[in-house]
């Protein structure tokens, strides 16, 4: 798997590997990169297209960012608290190969507001959710000042999140990517649950 991970970092010319959980807190939970074939899995989906801009919650180092605006060539903007960990992504940026499609803020997710641009959203359980509430409010205030399509991409969800989520009108359950087969123990959450806010606008 490892070898798998710096094989992608070295082609991306960029360095997202290993955990970190320097600033993590009962909200906020470390940073650990989205394994590299479970993005490979989310670009050969078919969901996300060079037009669309992508936002990533939590985007640590900016592995989902380089990723998919390389390997997609959408625009891809990642939102990160941890000014140590969102200096990593600025550092990567300065050599990654898809770094004019990409933009990083420092900021609290639940604070940022959502540009009219965004119409696809990736989380990989960043915060709690008492924070997602806050930051789908963000959202949903972004998607009522102007209409449109939005997909919602879940890595790794737990029960919680996903409960929720269902309970949420704007919201639709749309797919769910399985993942299990890229790693062993058989993980009923390894998978990408896809949610849609609003219909053809």
């Amino acid at each position: 798997m490892n070898k798998n991970e710096d094989k992608w970092d070295r082609l991306l010319q960029i360095r997202t590997t290993g955990r970190d959980d320097t600033g993590a807190d009962q909200y906020r939970y470390p940073y650990e990169p989205t394994p590299y074939p479970v993005l490979e899995r989310l670009a050969n989906s078919g969901y996300t297209r060079k037009g669309n801009t992508l936002l990533d919650y939590g985007c640590g180092k900016g592995r989902v960012d380089f990723f998919l605006s390389w390997q997609l060539r959408c625009r891809t903007i990642g939102v990160e608290y941890d000014e140590r960990i969102y200096d990593k992504a600025v550092e990567n940026q300065k050599t990654a190969v898809s770094a004019e499609r990409t933009t990083f803020k420092l900021t609290d997710a639940e604070h940022f507001a959502v540009p009219e641009s965004v119409d696809r959203i990736y989380f990989f359980n960043p915060f709690s959710l008492e924070l997602l509430r806050k930051v789908l409010g963000r959202i949903l205030e972004s998607w009522y000042g102007a209409p449109r399509k939005i997909l919602f991409f879940f890595y790794y969800p737990s029960d919680e999140y996903i409960s929720y989520l269902m309970t949420v009108d704007e919201l639709d359950f749309l797919d769910e990517i399985d993942c299990r087969d890229l790693f062993p123990g058989d993980d009923p959450r390894e998978r990408i649950v896809i949610f849609a806010c609003g219909g053809e606008v």
